[in-house]
C-alpha cells in the first residue's frame, strides 16, 4: 500500500433519507421512484432525465468500505450525483439537500476516518444556497461541495451565482462538479449521452466559468473538474483561436489554456497516456484520484490506475493518491 492514505474524491452516495423524499413528495414536480421487477430502483424526473438503477452499492455503507478495503481507498468523499436537486422546487429542493448532507455528516461521525462528503445546495435559489451552504459548512465531514454542470436553463456563469461562489471561496470549500446526462436523440445509441455527452458537458460548464469571468472573479475559489476535464484540455487550442480572433471571447484577460492550471482534475480518463498528457499539462500537484463508485462505467481498482503508471514519479504517486486531496480539503 502507498504510504500516504489514498482519498478517492468521485464516489457518489444516495442515502435512503434522499431517495424516500423523492417518492414522497416528487409527483408534485413531476418525479417518481419505480422499481423494475428484481427489485432495482430508479429515480425519474419528468420525461428526460432517469437515474438507476440505484444499487445497495450506492446505499449501504458497510458494503462501501468492505469495496474500499478491497481496493486499498482509504477515504471516499461522498457525492450525490444526478438528478440532483434542480428540478424540484424551492421548498423540496431545500429538504432533499438537507437530507443528502446530514446524511453524508452521519456517515462521518459513524465513521470518521473513513467518510467524509462534498454538500449539494438548492442552487435553482441562490438565496436559499447560501442558507445551506452556512448550515452545511459547520456540519462535521463537510469538506466541499458538489454542483451540477448547469441549473436548470443557467450556465455556471450566471451572476446570480456569484454571491455562492464568494461564500465558498470565504469559507474555503472547494466546488467540484459533475455533467448532468440530459437524454438526446443523437445520443441515445451507444451509451453516447454519457460516453460523449458528459466530457463534452463538463468542457462547456469549464469554458463558461473561464470566459465568463468566475476564475477570476474568485481566484481563491477551487473548482474541481471530473473525468480527467472531459473534453477541455484538447479544446485548449481553439478555445485560444477564439479568445484571439473573435470579439465576442474577449472577456478574460488572457487566453483561455492559462486558466486551465485554475482547475483541479481527477483521474477518470480511461487511458494511462491521457492521463499522462494531464499531468504534463497541468501537473501532477492539480489531480487526485476519482473512481466514480459505484457506477458500471467505474474503475474497480482505482489505486491500482496510478500505482501502475511506470510514466509517473513515486512523488507524483502519492500526490494524486491523497497528498493533493488532504491539502485542497484541508484534511
Amino acid at each position: 500500500m502507498p504510504s500516504a492514505p489514498t482519498i478517492d474524491i468521485h464516489a457518489h452516495y444516495f442515502p435512503e433519507s434522499y431517495i424516500e423524499l423523492i417518492a414522497k413528495h416528487g409527483h408534485r414536480v413531476g418525479a417518481t421512484v419505480t422499481s423494475d421487477p428484481q427489485g432495482r430502483r430508479f429515480i425519474q424526473v419528468g420525461l428526460l432525465l432517469r437515474t438507476g438503477p440505484i444499487t445497495p452499492l450506492f446505499i449501504d455503507i458497510d458494503a462501501r468500505l468492505k469495496e474500499m478495503d478491497r481496493q486499498g481507498v482509504k477515504i471516499h468523499a461522498l457525492s450525490l450525483t444526478q438528478p440532483m436537486v434542480y428540478w424540484a422546487d424551492d421548498d423540496l429542493g431545500m429538504q432533499l439537500c438537507v437530507a443528502f448532507n446530514d446524511a453524508i455528516c452521519a456517515a462521518h461521525r459513524q465513521h470518521p476516518d473513513r467518510l467524509i462528503g462534498f454538500a449539494c445546495l438548492p442552487m435553482q435559489n441562490p438565496k436559499l444556497a447560501l442558507e445551506e451552504l452556512d448550515r452545511a459548512a459547520k456540519l462535521p465531514g463537510i469538506h466541499g461541495i458538489y454542483m451540477a454542470t448547469s441549473v436548470r436553463d443557467r450556465e455556471l456563469s450566471d451572476p446570480s451565482f456569484f454571491p455562492v461562489y464568494e461564500r465558498m471561496a470565504d469559507l474555503g470549500l472547494p466546488l467540484f462538479l459533475h455533467p448532468m446526462m440530459i437524454n438526446n436523440e443523437r445520443m441515445k445509441q451507444f451509451y453516447l449521452i454519457n460516453l460523449c455527452g458528459n466530457p463534452f458537458e463538463t468542457a462547456l460548464a469549464a469554458s463558461h466559468l473561464i470566459y465568463g469571468g468566475v476564475l477570476d472573479a474568485f481566484p481563491k475559489l477551487e473548482i474541481c473538474l471530473p473525468h480527467a476535464g472531459g473534453a477541455l484540455p484538447i479544446l485548449r487550442g481553439r478555445l485560444d483561436r477564439g479568445f484571439h480572433t473573435r470579439n465576442e471571447c474577449k472577456t478574460i484577460p488572457r487566453p483561455p489554456s492559462e486558466y486551465l492550471k485554475r482547475f483541479t482534475y481527477d483521474t477518470i480518463s480511461y487511458d494511462e497516456e491521457i492521463l499522462q498528457d494531464l499531468v504534463d499539462l497541468v501537473g501532477a500537484d492539480r489531480i487526485m484520484m476519482g473512481s466514480d463508485y459505484c457506477f458500471d462505467i467505474a474503475y474497480e481498482e482505482p489505486v491500482k490506475i496510478v500505482t501502475g503508471m511506470r510514466t509517473l514519479t513515486e512523488g507524483q504517486k502519492q500526490q494524486i493518491l491523497g497528498a493533493n486531496a488532504i491539502r485542497l480539503l484541508k484534511l
